[in-house]
């Protein structure tokens, strides 16, 4: 463990060396809690991550410290992303890249994040409420994507049910949109915390439960559990139980099973985002959420059962 910690200070003191000329610039421009922020990202990022080890520990070897660390990262770096693209690139352009980019990566942190933005700011409820419909749009490429590399074979039985979500999350993603406001620049001053690091930690925690829950479920049922596995995996995280059950396809599932247990992991995620949105949003933003994801979700369950 010494042997990583000197590497990762020795990857900081160069990245420091390297760009100080720049860094000193950025650092003028700065506020103070944004350089605290920026300080607080790096140290739970490139200081304390690599040092975690990846491997499982606890009942079945369900808890690997790097990986839900990992996830506790991810939160954190999309709020504090989110902050500084609404601050560069004006609220309504830093709002869609921002859920553009996080629904590659997690739009789950992403709802989390501008759910609890929409409290404070109530007026963008629309535009929020846009973004994170596209952010969840974007999870089904990405699931499609990950589960072909790993078996071509799922791509033509999962392309059906994740285009019927992704199509329904981003036309009702293009409705709110045009109904959007962008609220003047001056109000950027009040946004929140440029890292939501709070947050981040729940979600850690909810996710080690998930996790030993669902572990558990498969350790009662065995394959009976695949389906009870694939919906409460999903809850936290969808892209576990792809990669697992995408794996598993390949000799120990059924293809039909892999398929139908990727698109309930998926649906679960998304239901979970809905909730979200309701339970910790702004109840404008929870209602705008609520319904095209409800329908996306079920819509891609009939999909895949049908087919």
């Amino acid at each position: 463990m010494l042997d990583h910690v000197t590497a990762s200070a020795a990857v900081v003191t160069a990245m420091l060396l390297r760009y100080k000329d720049v860094l000193h610039g950025w650092l003028k421009k700065l506020e103070k809690r944004e350089l605290h922020a920026a300080l607080q990202l790096l140290l739970i990022s490139v200081v304390l991550l690599p040092v975690l080890p990846n491997r499982g520990y606890g009942p079945w070897q369900a808890l690997n410290p790097y990986e839900i660390w990992w996830m506790v990262v991810l939160i954190a770096g999309v709020s504090f992303s989110g902050y500084f693209s609404m601050k560069l690139a004006g609220t309504g352009r830093g709002v869609m890249l921002t859920a553009l980019v996080a629904g590659l990566a997690s739009s789950t942190a992403l709802t989390l994040h501008y759910a609890r933005l929409s409290r404070k700011q109530e007026n963008m409820k629309n535009l929020l409420a846009s973004g994170i419909l596209i952010a969840c749009g974007t999870m089904f490429p990405r699931v499609v994507l990950i589960s072909s590399i790993i078996n071509p074979a799922l791509f033509r039985e999962l392309i059906a049910p994740m285009a019927v979500m992704t199509m329904l999350t981003f036309l009702s993603s293009i409705i709110i949109w045009h109904k959007s406001n962008d609220p003047p620049p001056s109000e950027l001053a009040h946004l929140i915390n440029p890292l939501e690091l709070k947050p981040a930690l729940f979600f850690g925690a909810l996710l080690i439960l998930v996790i030993l829950l669902g572990k558990a479920a498969i350790h009662q049922y065995g394959e009976a559990g695949v389906y009870m596995l694939a919906a409460v995996s999903g809850i936290a995280d969808v892209d576990p139980i792809n990669l697992t059950l995408s794996r598993m396809s390949v000799g120990d599932l059924s293809l039909n099973a892999a398929v139908l247990g990727i698109v309930i992991a998926s649906s679960s995620n998304t239901l979970v985002k809905a909730m979200l949105a309701v339970f910790v949003g702004s109840f404008g933003l929870g209602l705008r959420v609520l319904v095209p994801l409800l329908t996306a979700a079920g819509a891609g369950l009939l999909t895949a059962w049908l087919l």
